[in-house]
């Protein structure tokens, strides 16, 4: 296991082994510590097991439940307006406590407290946000949003909202750029022609997490998924099954200099881990299922 997959497991020591059991089958929040970084609470997911690390002794593995990860739309600070969002980390007063619990890389969260900063995180309107973006709301979507909210655990497991959370961070993290052709494109009414790209499929133990995605432009994503296109092993070189493709369809679809495009962040690059599985399950592999989009 990488140790930087945190859609795959949480690596922790002895002294927190026990709330760590405890925590099996539940959700959790991760969280950013000061010293570590700005992003306070960054994400959720669940936990399957606990294991103790390979060749580690006093080293153990949260493993996450496959495709229970999800990063949050916007990551949500520690304090908001100088009050923490834990009931474990208030002072009587209401500010922030020094010390204590504050040091603890795990923590207990009450359910009210986990509900108020994934509230935060994954707004329950997500989805309408997201349709709504660029254009105003259909009466369908009105009425749906007015029904009811949705609880914070069938909000998380709902594939529908977890697909507009997945293609909201990995657009934003490739600034909306196809990463193979390294264009921009948007419609006539500003709306980007990009779409999020799952590297290994969520059917498949893939996660939501952006470092399991591709922002790709429509063509390149179908021929991402049928195995016509992938990234060579330094992460970068972008494969092209060439018996396949036509070269003019090469030449204009893919950057000049054949590499990807990443994002800013390394955090968000695509984890070398997927895109190795990639290759050796889906580039060359699979038989396209309808017609090229160049015939």
């Amino acid at each position: 296991m990488y140790e930087d997959e945190l859609d795959v497991a949480y690596d922790f020591p002895r002294s927190y082994l026990k709330a760590m059991k405890e925590a099996v089958g539940d959700w959790i929040v991760y969280y950013e510590p000061v010293k570590a970084g700005p992003r306070g609470y960054f994400a959720v997911a669940k936990i399957m097991d606990v294991i103790p690390k390979p060749g580690m002794d006093g080293r153990y593995l949260a493993v996450i439940e496959s495709g229970s990860y999800l990063p949050f739309n916007c990551e949500v600070p520690r304090l908001i307006n100088g009050r923490p969002l834990e009931a474990a980390l208030t002072s009587a007063s209401g500010g922030a406590i020094s010390g204590g619990a504050v040091q603890l890389a795990v923590r207990r969260l009450p359910e009210s407290d986990f509900a108020r900063i994934v509230d935060l995180g994954l707004p329950q309107n997500l989805e309408q946000i997201e349709a709504t973006r660029y254009e105003p709301a259909s009466e369908e979507l009105r009425d749906e949003a007015l029904v009811f909210e949705r609880p914070v655990v069938e909000r998380l497991t709902r594939r529908k909202y977890r697909e507009v959370a997945f293609s909201r961070k990995v657009r934003e993290a490739y600034g909306y750029r196809c990463a193979i052709s390294g264009l921009q494109l948007r419609n006539g009414g500003g709306r980007p022609e990009v779409q999020a790209a799952h590297i290994r499929p969520v059917e498949r133990d893939g996660s939501d997490s952006v470092r399991n995605g591709l922002a790709l432009s429509g063509t390149l994503h179908w021929m991402f998924d049928r195995g016509l296109i992938s990234v060579a092993e330094d992460s970068e070189t972008i494969l092209v099954s060439r018996n396949k493709v036509p070269s003019d369809v090469i030449t204009r679809l893919i950057r000049p200099n054949g590499k990807l495009l990443k994002p800013v962040g390394r955090n968000h690059h695509p984890h070398p881990e997927n895109l190795r599985w990639h290759r050796e399950n889906i580039f060359g592999q699979v038989v396209p299922d309808d017609c090229s989009p160049w015939e």
